[in-house]
Parts: C-alpha cells; sequence; structure tokens
C-alpha cells in the first residue's frame, strides 16, 4: 500500500497522467507515458536508440486518424539526455504519413558504417504493407529517401517493433510474416521468412521460408543470437504457447517450428541479450496458471532471464499485472545499469493498444535486488 502511495505522488509530481490501476512493482517507474488524446486515439511500437552525444531517442508510432492498425499515422520521436529518466514533452515528426494507410512499427539499430538505421512499415492497402529503410548520417536529425527492403514479392509483411537485429557478422536481419500477396485477402496465419543484407542494407534477399506447423496460427517473430553463432526465432503463436524455430547457417535456413514452454495468449514476445552479465532477457504475457477466461487477454507483462541461452528460464517476475492490463509490443534498450522498456499499455476494456509507457529499472531489480 505504501508503495502504491508513493507512485501516485510520484506521479502526480513529475507530472505524469495517473493509471489507476497499474500499480508497479518497487524499483520500476514509469519514465514517459504517451496517452491518446484529443486527434491522436493511439500511441504504440515504438524502437531506441542510443546517439552519439549520450541522448537517446524513442520513436513511436502516433495515430492521428483513428486507433485501428489501418489508420492514419507517423513516426514521433521524444529524447532523453539523462539515461531515460526523463523525456521531452514534444513530440518531433519523425517520418510524416507517406503510406497509403499510414506508416508504424520502427526498429532502430546502429549500422557498420556508423550511421543510425531507421526501419518501419509502409502500409499502402491491405494487400500492400512493405517494410522500408531510411538512414541518417547525423544522428537522426535528418534521414534519407526510403528504400524497400521487399522488392518482391508485394505483399502485407509484419515486422514488430524492435525486431530488425544485426549479427555478429554485421549481417543485417528482418523477420517477418507475410499474411497475404498483392491481390490477396489477408490471413492471420503468417509465413515466416527472414530478408537479409550483407551491405548496410543496400541489397536484400529473402531467407527460405520457415517450415510451418499447419495446425497453429503464426504471427510477429524476432530473432536472438545465440553464444553458439545460432539465431533462435520466437513467435507469437496461437497453440497457448510461443514457438521457436533455429537458424545455423545466419538465417538462410530454418528447422520446422517447434513449441515452448513459455505460456502466453496469441501475444509477441522480445528477448534480448543484456550487455552487462550476458544473460538473455525476456519479456512476455506470462500465462502459467492463467485460468481458462483469461487466456485471451495480456497481462500480466512478465520478465525472465536465462543463463543457458534460452533453455531454461527463471527469475521470473511480474513488471505490471493490472488485470484490465494489455501489455505488448514491447522495446528493450539498456542505459548503463538501466534498462527501458517501451510497450503498450492500455486498457483491455477500451482499445489496449491506445496507451504507449516507456518503464525504466535496474538490470539487478532483474535478479531480485
Amino acid at each position: 500500500m505504501m508503495h502504491a502511495m508513493l507512485l501516485l505522488l510520484s506521479a502526480v509530481v513529475s507530472g505524469l497522467p495517473v493509471a489507476a490501476e497499474h500499480v508497479l512493482p518497487a524499483g520500476v517507474e514509469v519514465v514517459l507515458d504517451l496517452p491518446p488524446g484529443p486527434d491522436n486515439p493511439r500511441n504504440s511500437e515504438g524502437d531506441f536508440i542510443a546517439l552519439k552525444d549520450g541522448r537517446i531517442l524513442f520513436v513511436y508510432t502516433h495515430f492521428t486518424g483513428g486507433g485501428g492498425d489501418h489508420d492514419a499515422a507517423f513516426l514521433a520521436g521524444r529524447y532523453s539526455s539523462d539515461g531515460g529518466r526523463t523525456w521531452t514533452t514534444e513530440d518531433t515528426v519523425v517520418v510524416p504519413n507517406e503510406g497509403g494507410m499510414n506508416v508504424m512499427s520502427v526498429s532502430l539499430l546502429r549500422l557498420k558504417s556508423g550511421a543510425v538505421a531507421l526501419f518501419y512499415l509502409r502500409k499502402n492497402a491491405e494487400d500492400d504493407c512493405m517494410p522500408v529503410m531510411r538512414v541518417s548520417t547525423d544522428e537522426g536529425a535528418t534521414w534519407s529517401e526510403p528504400r524497400l527492403c521487399v522488392e518482391s514479392p508485394v505483399g502485407y509483411y509484419v515486422v514488430n517493433n524492435d525486431r530488425v537485429v544485426m549479427l555478429e557478422s554485421g549481417r543485417l536481419l528482418i523477420p517477418a510474416a507475410r499474411h497475404a500477396l498483392k491481390g490477396e485477402r489477408m490471413r492471420a496465419h503468417g509465413a515466416l521468412v527472414c530478408f537479409l543484407s550483407d551491405d548496410d542494407g543496400a541489397t536484400w534477399r529473402a531467407s527460405e521460408t520457415v517450415l510451418e506447423e499447419k495446425d497453429v496460427v503464426l504471427q510477429e517473430p524476432g530473432v536472438v543470437e545465440l553464444r553458439d553463432g545460432r539465431l533462435m526465432m520466437f513467435i507469437r503463436a496461437s497453440g497457448g504457447v510461443q514457438y521457436q524455430s533455429f537458424s545455423t547457417d545466419g538465417g538462410n535456413t530454418w528447422s520446422p517450428v517447434e513449441p515452448t514452454t513459455l505460456k502466453s495468449p496469441l501475444s509477441p514476445a522480445s528477448i534480448e541479450r543484456i550487455p552487462k552479465t550476458g544473460d538473455l532477457l525476456l519479456v512476455w504475457n506470462n500465462h502459467e496458471g492463467v485460468t481458462r477466461d483469461r487466456q485471451k487477454l495480456r497481462t500480466p507483462c512478465t520478465a525472465a532471464i536465462s543463463k543457458d541461452d534460452g533453455k531454461t528460464w527463471e527469475q521470473v517476475r511480474n513488471i505490471a499485472a493490472d488485470p484490465n492490463g494489455w501489455y505488448c509490443y514491447t522495446a528493450i534498450e539498456f542505459a548503463g545499469d538501466g534498462v527501458l522498456l517501451g510497450q503498450c499499455a492500455g486498457d483491455s476494456r477500451k482499445n489496449g493498444l491506445s496507451r504507449t509507457w516507456v518503464l525504466r529499472f535496474d538490470v539487478d531489480w532483474l535478479n531480485g535486488n
């Protein structure tokens, strides 16, 4: 009770809107809150990049038309100059709405050249949603013209935010799910494929399609590189657990998908390596022990770590557990000894994707310290 009162007081003092039921554990704080507002029904799907001057840039999808996935939106940015503890209060327009519907789902990373790469989806229609890339050589002050990361075939590709990765080899990898080709109706089951570049994004090619499980809906893949050089793909799935696949050749080919032991709703997970410890950090909706009537809800938001590259998970801790919360589309950034999580944190009784927040906690919090 005391911590809840302190959390409420902290939010009031910081000027953040207070979400009545989002009581967070000690050590976890909301450092940026992006609720819906007038002519802005939804804020969602962002990512972070550390800039050379010490600032952190967070780019997210700012909707202006409605709150649905196909409504109008542009890419907006906020900056932090103190490791993510505080943020600018006004949006910077990073990419205007250049799509027939919108632009959304951001990934940011630093290229071998030192430039910053911005990846996002340019959505023109329900059979035309393509990943594109822009490059900045001045730390995000200006951006190149967009170029497609998939030249053909045109279709509806889903690439989640904070999903594009650079492997130890320098290869860029975009994990995607294709839900329709041009002229087709969109289907729930995605054909999983990775787009690969060995020249900092100048050219791209497609991997072989991941071997599917026909009875399970597969969507929104992510990839993390393991210590032995293999790649692990983690996959949003309808089977009540997360699914996975592995590559031993840098993402060119993939093993048949298989279920993990991570119980979850049909909702994406996020996995990244912790620089300080080398362990893997997992953030997902842990549905271990969840009753049948709540199996579709994206709550709680849970963290766990793996010391054996994803074979087992420990130190399982809830980050946020509002029973009406809707926690998903998480971006992970490590800033010194801190962890930043940018994620949707709306209300399942309304539009669960309408609100985004950025949370901060110390890396040691993951171990119960």
